[in-house]
């Protein structure tokens, strides 16, 4: 048998290999802050979620009360693994800051450089220095409304889109009875009565879980959208005949005067909802009749519409109750968290494996869809243009490792 050295002469010994690091050694930390916007009930992770990432190494940070509006409580966070701590500060303090809406004036101060801040952007109700604010921190931004997926799918929208779409529904039955002074009918109605009739304005997928609702209650349903080929997806997406129409005037006119609810869902062309439904329409809608303006933080599809809240949800004008909260996934906020922490999880996990969410970047195309901001520069182009920011592509300060 050759001895040691003279198999390191021949090349017969095996080399070493350096061992992959574990993703428990990461300690990455994540940080969730109690919302303290007036209508949001979120959170972003579940105890479930926190406990698989703190076996995955991660250190979670939460603050006090984060989950008790969507029924997770702060022993529930414990018992997972979760650090319970008492100040938005040292939430703040971490890697990773999970957030559902949008960073309120004092939360800026709490970001430091480097940082990953994930949340909601709704564009009609921020300004200018919002973005130039953030971009002050030099912190990693992304965004819910732009992140994608493997496949090019906005998951958090659709998700979020999917429970609008189901609760629009349940709403449309309460506030049609007569406990609301609504018309007193029926969703669907009964053996001998005619159907209500629903009116649904845009065909994604709001509209395709609407309209699935409404069908399986027995409803009749008008969808309306700009484009034809958002209309043959939801027909093929809903497997039944369903009425369809390009939006056009005298025919969408003529079916919101016999509507009983019409659900405004129009898909945002610019960040801003196309104002489709003219006051004069509204004021031709029977009274008691119902409007849903599901669009209304992103400008709304009708011209009567008001932004409202969960306290006081509706108001009556030309005789139609109009609903206009804009979070409506926020009613049912036990079943939205768990659907964002479905979407985040497998996300924590990978920029686990890969050690820092800067390799997350570096490593993952997809994934920087929903950056917005890199360290001090804007790099999402509509923003940048809608805002009058200087735009930066995120694909040049990579290859520059800035």
């Amino acid at each position: 048998m050759p001895s040691p050295s003279t198999q390191s002469e021949s090349g017969l010994l095996t080399q070493e290999l350096p061992a992959r690091l574990s993703s428990k050694g990461n300690h990455l930390s994540i940080g969730i802050p109690k919302e303290i916007s007036l209508q949001e009930n979120r959170v972003a992770l579940t105890p479930d979620a926190v406990a698989l990432l703190v076996n995955h190494g991660f250190r979670v940070r939460l603050e006090k009360n984060a989950g008790s509006q969507a029924r997770f409580s702060n022993e529930q966070y414990a018992l997972a693994g979760a650090e319970i701590v008492s100040t938005p500060q040292e939430a703040f303090d971490s890697e990773i800051i999970l957030k559902i809406e949008p960073l309120v004036t004092h939360e800026f101060d709490y970001l430091k450089p480097g940082k990953a801040i994930f949340s909601t952007l709704n564009f009609p109700a921020l300004t200018k220095s919002y973005f130039e604010r953030l971009l002050e921190r030099r912190v990693i931004g992304v965004s819910f409304e732009t992140l994608e997926d493997k496949v090019g799918n906005l998951p958090v929208i659709r998700a979020m889109s999917e429970i609008a779409g189901n609760a629009a529904l349940l709403l449309a039955a309460e506030y049609l009875s007569s406990a609301h002074n609504g018309r007193g009918v029926l969703m669907g109605g009964v053996t001998g009565v005619p159907p209500t009739s629903i009116v649904i304005l845009g065909a994604g997928t709001v509209a395709e879980y609407a309209t699935r609702a409404a069908i399986g209650l027995g409803a009749e349903v008008k969808v309306f959208d700009s484009q034809i080929y958002r209309l043959q997806r939801l027909k093929y997406s809903v497997g039944q005949h369903v009425y369809t129409s390009i939006l056009d005037t005298q025919s969408l006119s003529s079916a919101i005067q016999q509507a009983d609810v019409v659900i405004g869902a129009l898909r945002a062309e610019g960040g801003i909802s196309p104002c489709v439904v003219t006051e004069e329409m509204v004021a031709s809608m029977r009274p008691g009749s119902l409007i849903i303006d599901v669009s209304i933080d992103q400008g709304g599809c009708f011209e009567t519409s008001e932004m409202t809240t969960h306290q006081h949800p509706t108001f009556i004008r030309h005789g139609v109750i109009h609903y206009g909260v804009p979070n409506i996934p926020s009613r049912v906020a036990h079943t939205a968290s768990i659907a964002l922490s479905n979407i985040f999880t497998p996300m924590l996990l990978k920029i686990a494996r890969l050690g820092s969410i800067e390799e997350m970047i570096y490593h993952t195309p997809w994934f920087n869809q929903g950056i917005y901001c890199y360290k001090g520069h804007m790099t999402h182009e509509m923003m940048a243009k809608r805002f009058q920011l200087r735009y930066r592509d995120l694909g040049l300060l990579l290859a520059a490792r800035l």
